[in-house]
């Protein structure tokens, strides 16, 4: 006749929170909870190393037709934009094998230093 289904229980509370000190994982999430808002020093430290990154690549295309012109690299001027194109590609292909040793170097001594020293050396 009218009776009312029993009452849910309340949900489990969420365990505690436990930290460990020299954890960098619990330090980054004591540095969550405690900051508010958008993170624009870090947004900064990305924009460098992204420009960073990108500056040697971008610096080099437009010297490329020069130093295989001036190395008498190609036997024709026609040549020269396929030498350019394989140079560049080379680059690349370098970069990609570089990339294997500085993750194997920053597994040992750590991200924050290899990310450093490779600002610092561009």
């Amino acid at each position: 006749m009218g009776e009312s289904p029993p009452p849910t229980p309340p949900p489990p509370a969420a365990p505690a929170k436990v930290y460990y000190e020299g954890c960098p994982g619990c330090a980054m999430e004591r540095r969550k909870e405690s900051s508010t808002g958008t993170p624009y020093k870090e947004l900064f430290f990305v924009g460098i190393t992204t420009f960073a990154s990108s500056l040697p690549i971008t610096s080099l295309f437009p010297f490329l037709y020069f130093m295989i012109q001036d190395l008498h690299v190609a036997q024709r001027e026609e040549d020269i934009g396929f030498y350019a194109g394989f140079l560049g590609a080379s680059y690349m292909v370098g970069r990609g094998f570089a990339s294997i040793f500085w993750g194997m170097v920053a597994d040992r001594i750590g991200r924050k230093p290899v990310i450093v020293f490779s600002l610092f050396t561009v």
